[in-house]
């Protein structure tokens, strides 16, 4: 992670905070008013950083990866990276007191660990992914595991077994890790592909429970529980309070960390939450909308929560292929609440191209498909009582043969 601020740095995309800022909210104000990196020099005594990869620009110099073709070259990923074995990692008893974690908004529950990547290993398979950790004291957390999702899967097991899941959990990873383990992979290949991005090789530490961890300012060893407690409220990707819950509880019983550790801090529903959510769907989505038509582009847009709105971006060949993209899209990313297709000529980064693009080239009866009943996000404050939404899709492509009367003007 350090390589990646000074890179960052040499970029002119940091911003240094010499005086100190308080953890408890002062740093999430800060963070929401840019989508530069801060770097917090004192922060109850501590380093720390947010807006680590808030927009597209430090994501690409994250993944080594042009910006204008990060989409293209992950849909092309092979998950084929070499993890390599480096040691132990030696540990200390654990006080989470001693780690800045932030409060970020007033009506939750608690200080919450954001960043923190769960590595967990069960039957010879490992697991990564992002939780949400509330503190419960100096060595437990409650963390949200999402039902159905692989580390709620592997905790079932352990639990049917009579046993804890083994975890460990890093603090301040090198984006592309944390990239990886946001991302939908083949099973227990988190690692193999974040090594993949960080060139093809990842070396890893193992902690004293048999988890695998990459280079990170802090690792917290541990268990997950069969125990179970109240989590939330907490603010999610989209600006709302997510519900309270019975969440399972996390047991650490090691710490380890660098002797001038830099914190890590994702400031939930900001612009990093939303890159980190919403763009490692985007590959997932473009392949899928490849088998319908010629993609050339796949956003989910910061506006849309980076999560709940797709634009996308794609070369006609029939008069059909935006509603078939359309249809692909929601199938690949059953999260999507709203997708508008695009020409060649319609930038889908740009919402006022998007807007143009929906004011001079739909017909509402004729390119706007209305879709009821069906599984949305968990999160959209708008879903039914029974567990669906509505998700609507715009067809914003011109009309072929007709391409004259809606081309622009140009020079």
């Amino acid at each position: 992670m350090r390589k990646f601020i000074e890179t960052m740095r040499k970029a002119g995309l940091v911003i240094d905070i010499k005086e100190p800022v308080s953890a408890d909210m002062q740093a999430a104000k800060m963070a929401a008013g840019t989508d530069k990196l801060l770097f917090f020099h004192n922060i109850g005594g501590h380093r720390a950083v947010m807006n680590l990869t808030a927009n597209r620009t430090s994501l690409s110099l994250a993944l080594g990866i042009d910006e204008a073709k990060i989409v293209k070259t992950l849909a092309d990923a092979k998950f084929d990276g070499t993890v390599t074995e480096d040691g132990i990692l030696p540990m200390k008893k654990p006080d989470l007191s001693k780690i800045p974690i932030m409060h970020h908004f007033p009506k939750d529950a608690g200080k919450y660990l954001t960043s923190g990547i769960v590595f967990s290993r069960w039957d010879g398979v490992e697991n990564a992914s992002i939780h949400r950790m509330q503190v419960l004291d100096d060595h437990r957390v409650a963390a949200r595991l999402v039902e159905g999702r692989h580390t709620h899967v592997m905790l079932r097991n352990a639990i049917a077994k009579g046993e804890k899941l083994p975890i460990a959990v890093t603090i301040g990873t090198h984006p592309a890790v944390t990239f990886a383990s946001c991302t939908r992979v083949p099973t227990g290949m988190e690692l193999a592909f974040a090594a993949e991005l960080m060139g093809g090789e990842l070396k890893v530490k193992r902690c004293s429970n048999g988890v695998l961890v990459p280079d990170a300012e802090i690792v917290l060893e541990g268990f997950i529980t069969a125990e179970l407690t109240e989590e939330g409220p907490f603010v999610d990707i989209t600006g709302t309070y997510d519900p309270v819950r019975m969440q399972h509880v996390i047991e650490f019983t090691g710490m380890y960390t660098k002797p001038d550790f830099i914190y890590h801090g994702i400031l939930p529903g900001g612009d990093e939450h939303k890159v980190l959510m919403g763009c490692p769907y985007e590959p997932k989505i473009y392949k899928a909308v490849a088998g319908v038509t010629v993609v050339k582009n796949v956003i989910l847009t910061k506006g849309g929560c980076g999560y709940l709105h797709a634009v996308i971006q794609i070369k006609k060949s029939t008069q059909g292929d935006g509603k078939n993209a359309i249809m692909a899209a929601f199938a690949a990313h059953t999260s999507l609440k709203h997708v508008v297709v695009v020409d060649e000529d319609i930038d889908p980064c740009n919402p006022h191209e998007v807007e143009y693009a929906i004011a001079t080239r739909v017909t509402g009866d004729r390119d706007i498909l209305v879709i009821t009943g069906v599984r949305g996000s968990s999160l959209d404050p708008c879903q039914l009582e029974d567990g669906t939404n509505v998700k609507v899709g715009v067809d914003a492509t011109m009309v072929l043969g007709r391409e004259a009367e809606f081309s622009r003007a140009t020079w």
